[in-house]
């Protein structure tokens, strides 16, 4: 197997994708930081402080528009992982495959293949910040579990 080398995720704490990534990093013991929508919101925290309880690595954006911590998220990271079924329509998830093509930061889009993210994030280097996004939950039932386990088993090497 590949080596994984990551040394923190980012994530911005939404349902789903988001959400397994910032529990995959601390069950693998990975850093975990990331900007959240001022107030803490996410679909299922919608009271300040929100997630800022529960994931207190995560900062709040200077905005509650989920579109300012999408991009803090990216501009903060080394690259980008997003999982999402291939036809899934997911605004927020296209916005962050934008932002990180404009950005020029490397951004792999991917239904949850373990040996092709290793593949990629061997060629990117070491040390890495990687951002995890993906569709919320309610748009993708499921993809919480899909990113959680893709996760604890690049945590595994």
């Amino acid at each position: 197997m590949t080596p994984v080398s990551v040394a923190r995720i980012v994530s911005g704490g939404q349902t789903g994708a988001d959400r397994a990534g910032l529990d995959a990093a601390i069950e693998a013991g990975w850093e975990y930081a990331g900007w959240c929508p001022a107030g803490g919101w996410a679909e299922d925290f919608l009271e300040p402080p929100g997630l800022l309880v529960p994931y207190p690595g995560l900062r709040e954006a200077p905005s509650a528009d989920p579109a300012v911590r999408t991009r803090l998220n990216v501009r903060d990271s080394h690259a980008t992982l997003v999982i999402r079924a291939t036809q899934l329509v997911s605004p927020g998830t296209d916005l962050t495959v934008q932002v990180a093509r404009r950005l020029d930061r490397p951004c792999l889009v991917t239904e949850g293949s373990a040996d092709e993210v290793r593949r990629w994030l061997a060629g990117l280097g070491h040390e890495l910040t990687l951002n995890v996004a993906g569709p919320r939950e309610s748009e993708q039932p499921g993809v919480y579990s899909v990113v959680r386990a893709l996760l604890a088993d690049l945590g595994k090497t």
